[in-house]
């Protein structure tokens, strides 16, 4: 198939659009029936034809003159007139070609709704042989940011629309019907007729443009073939910065007018990472030019559209002097990220949704190799360790699902662009990169990439590839990851001169699954020069404890390299397999003393902590030995480290208000006195040439000293918030320290004293900068008064803020939980209505049920959903009352800790 011509003429005042395809088709069997997709179109049933033999090319070519017609201004005939005239001009003296070819008009034409199909059924059977498929079509522009929709701007003090397309994962069949599928690749030809004073973009390069008064045609290249879910098109008044890569493609970043300066930075970032790319792979970007494009309404971070790659701002635009540190990181990764896709998804495309994870996966690894290559000051590679985090607790629900998922309908694509995808995906990949080695790794990737470019792939093709490189049994290896749920916690304990080791499912519910694995086990001992690795292919194992030199032991540590204190053991080196360790009470013991004195790396000190965490969430570990392994972090100064530590810390505070709450201000004292330590070697101001790292944690630590109530933290962000009030551009407040300035001022703020509130919203309807917008947002429902939660979330609702950032504000304080799901159910019909047909709601569901720590609360959810699903919302509705479940098993089990204040005050004095 080849859909040579496709156009589409939005119109921007009425939010609406006319459009036109004739498809290449190849009838290759007897039927009298075309079935492709469409959704929410208005199909002019009079104007669909099938055409075949010599009849059908020059339908293409006269075709495109006809379609111009009707998709030109005030249309003077009748659709239907039109198509007849048309029909009478074109046969005219063609009688005896037509005897050799045929038009074919459908005898019935219906549009399945639910299932988004299209049925053309002929009263003839059509002829074995190629032929065109031509449809007339009018949509609208939606408010859904999915398929070709309309988003907002402001130009000189007036409300603007401008028309972009979203169409992954199956919604190009909005706006043009089609085969919607990733394995259908066409090529295509576009047309755009639009306003004349505005910018039409589309996949490739403009090869004609023509001025009618206010409209003008845009036409582009012919597409290399691709799946319908690239395509795209952006309409609007647009600016752009623009430099060239060292072989000569265009590069483009495009924003709203008096915004290009924020676009350096990301230009600069995408024609290096281009240029790594092609080094990496081994093969040049395919397209002559790639527009990157900042869309104030967009759903998703990013789409990686072939050429033509669309972001929300915060992800694409950088202002120097009010974007923070964590913005610019967070900038550089997604675009690496988007531009991997150009050959990872564009290039080489997953056969089915099934596959997704091999896009998103591998997009989601190499962007943290490209930003590193490009900002090695950043250790994005210490940081990656936040991406297999949230891939680990994700995968510990039993509601959880497999890397290579099942999909069987359109409608549940949505909720598998999740953690298992994305972070899973790229934590198995990173754990083969370390298993295979780096250079057979990238030797096998660009086999991979030369064998299956502009085709389709799976991936049993992608392991076929790093197995003839390899000469490892890969396929058999990553099956194990890929194709059950799950991942396992490895038991380790010393026994007679011997480790000891045994692999078991994990699973925060605290039973045990019947998953096994082939696992990359790497260990070092008391130095990392001294490791080991091989692979745990049954349910236990062993190892000898004489195999490691007891003299290389000592290398790293102070003093006798014997002494049970200094002769630790750490097994998953650098946290590179995809799996939790426990160990036995001496080694934990051992690895305490390693992570007080810093002789671990920064990413196996958080392994351990975040290993410690998931097993004391499963009760496999108690609550005072978690607290005890947390206290060992006191002099931690790594970013990613401490980052973890703090996001770990607000869980236990939560389940300490729930299960002990006469001990609440017990924990905190003991986090305020824990991070302390930081925050005074890093104080408020940030210092000539500090650190990126540096100034994303002191962010994050104020931030949590102001959560817990720290008074000289909430005394010093009210002077420096006032002094902002009056001057935005003062020193005193710069980007990295607004966040946590917001959230103090939001824990002071209540019913009775306001005016922190009032002045955040002033703030927020004052700036045109999203990346401000969002930090006001994340931290308005903070406060600890219900009241104010209450107007936050409603505030969330209006007009003033956009539809994508309302998720931005769900996460609320502990006070605020019952306000925010008596509000969910309030307005449940709403945001059912306006999120429901996207992922955005499974967003409300998991930050507003997700934190709940009660069996009656469950049940409490359940009965209000149990008439309320929809099939794009059942996997997470699952995974958030299974959390519920876990966290009132948690708070029973630390409601029967003894001594947890006795311990609490004894970490506390220690410090």
């Amino acid at each position: 198939m080849r859909c040579p011509w496709l156009a589409l003429k939005p119109d921007l005042r009425s939010c609406k659009f006319t459009g036109s395809v004739a498809i290449d088709l190849d009838v290759v069997a007897d039927t009298r029936f075309i079935v492709l997709n469409a959704a929410k179109l208005s199909v002019n049933t009079s104007s669909i034809s099938f055409t075949t033999g010599k009849f059908s090319k020059r339908l293409q070519r006269r075709g495109n003159i006809m379609w111009s017609i009707l998709l030109a201004g005030n249309i003077i005939w009748s659709i239907t007139t039109a198509i007849s005239n048309f029909f009478r001009w074109f046969l005219r003296d063609r009688r005896e070609e037509i005897r050799s070819s045929g038009v074919f008009k459908p005898s019935k034409v219906e549009i399945f709704e639910e299932d988004e199909i299209l049925v053309l059924e002929f009263s003839k059977t059509l002829p074995i042989g190629e032929g065109v498929l031509a449809i007339a079509f009018e949509g609208v522009l939606n408010d859904e940011m999915k398929g070709f929709y309309r988003s907002t701007y402001e130009h000189n003090g007036e409300k603007k629309n401008m028309a972009v397309s979203q169409f992954e994962p199956a919604d190009a069949r909005q706006c043009f019907p089609c085969w919607d599928e990733p394995a259908c690749k066409a090529t295509f030809k576009i047309t755009l007729d639009v306003p004349s004073d505005l910018v039409a973009l589309s996949n490739m390069p403009v090869i004609d443009e023509k001025v009618n008064g206010k409209i003008k045609t845009v036409s582009y290249q012919e597409t290399p073939i691709m799946s319908t879910y690239l395509v795209a098109f952006v309409v609007g008044l647009l600016d752009y910065v623009e430099d060239h890569t060292s072989d000569g493609v265009k590069v483009r970043v495009y924003c709203q007018v008096g915004k290009t300066d924020q676009g350096k930075f990301a230009l600069h970032v995408a024609v290096k990472t281009l240029e790594l790319y092609k080094e990496y792979f081994d093969v040049p970007y395919s397209l002559p030019k790639l527009d990157m494009v900042a869309i104030p309404d967009f759903a998703f971070g990013a789409m990686e559209n072939y050429g033509l790659v669309t972001y929300r701002e915060t992800a694409l635009l950088y202002d120097d002097q009010h974007s923070a540190a964590a913005n610019k990181q967070r900038v550089a990764t997604v675009i690496a990220h988007e531009l991997a896709h150009q050959w990872f998804g564009n290039l080489v495309t997953m056969e089915w949704w099934t596959h997704l994870w091999l896009n998103e996966g591998f997009a989601t690894w190499v962007s943290y190799l490209a930003t590193d290559s490009l900002f090695p000051e950043w250790k994005v590679w210490t940081q990656f360790l936040d991406e297999s985090i949230e891939g680990l607790r994700l995968d510990s629900l039993e509601g959880s699902h497999p890397i290579e998922v099942e999909v069987k309908h359109a409608s549940e694509i949505d909720e598998i662009f999740d953690a298992i995808s994305y972070k899973k995906g790229a934590s198995v990949i990173r754990m083969l990169q370390s298993y295979i080695g780096a250079e057979c790794f990238q030797w096998s990737l660009a086999l991979y990439i030369e064998r299956h470019a502009s085709s389709n792939a799976k991936t049993e093709d992608l392991w076929a590839a790093l197995e003839e490189g390899s000469g490892e049994p890969v396929n058999r290896l990553m099956n194990s990851w890929t194709k059950q749920k799950g991942y396992p916690v490895v038991s380790v304990k010393v026994k007679d001169q011997k480790l000891e080791f045994e692999q078991s499912q994990f699973l925060l519910s605290g039973s045990h699954g019947d998953g096994r694995w082939i696992v990359p086990i790497t260990l070092c001992r008391g130095s990392y020069d001294n490791r080991k690795s091989f692979l745990l292919e049954t349910e236990s194992g062993t190892l000898d404890m004489n195999e490691f030199s007891l003299a290389e032991a000592a290398t790293g540590a102070k003093g006798d390299g014997n002494s049970p204190s200094h002769s630790w053991i750490k097994v998953n080196v650098d946290q590179t397999g995809f799996y939790r360790v426990k160990y036995d009470e001496d080694l934990a013991a051992r690895l305490r003393y390693a992570v007080e004195n810093k002789y671990l790396s920064a990413t196996d000190r958080n392994g351990i902590l975040d290993d410690s965490f998931a097993l004391c969430m499963a009760r496999q570990q108690s609550f005072i030995s978690l607290l005890t392994l947390m206290s060992s972090y006191g002099e931690e100064l790594d970013y990613t480290v401490l980052s973890n530590l703090i996001t770990v810390s607000y869980r236990l505070e939560r389940i300490v208000a729930d299960a002990v709450p006469e001990l609440l201000d017990s924990i905190k004292q003991f986090f305020i006195t824990l991070f302390k330590n930081s925050a005074e070697k890093l104080g408020w101001q940030p210092r000539a040439g500090e650190s990126h790292l540096d100034a994303m944690l002191r962010g994050e630590v104020l931030n949590a000293l102001a959560v817990y109530g720290h008074d000289q933290t909430l005394n010093e962000a009210s002077r420096r918030f006032n002094v902002f009030l009056h001057d935005r551009n003062t020193p005193l407040l710069p980007p990295d320290l607004r966040k946590a300035t917001y959230v103090a001022v939001m824990q002071r703020t209540s019913a009775v004293n306001r005016s922190g509130y009032e002045s955040l919203l002033r703030i927020y309807r004052e700036s045109d900068l999203s990346q401000e917008k969002t930090r006001i947002l994340s931290s308005l429902a903070s406060c600890p008064d219900p009241s104010i939660v209450l107007e936050v979330l409603n505030y969330l609702l209006s007009a003033e803020v956009r539809s994508q950032d309302v998720v931005l504000g769900l996460a609320v304080s502990k006070e605020g939980r019952e306000t925010a799901w008596t509000w969910l159910k309030d307005n449940w019909e709403y945001i059912s209505k306006t999120w429901g047909s996207g992922f955005l709601i499974t967003r409300f569901i998991n930050a507003i049920v997700s934190p709940f720590a009660s069996i009656e609360k469950a049940e409490e959810i359940e009965e209000f959903f149990a008439s309320r699903t929809k099939p794009s919302m059942v996997r997470t509705l699952k995974q958030s009352i299974e959390r519920v479940h876990i966290n009132a098993s948690w708070v029973q089990s630390v409601q029967s800790e003894e001594h947890l204040d006795e311990t609490l005050d004894q970490l506390t004095y220690y410090y």
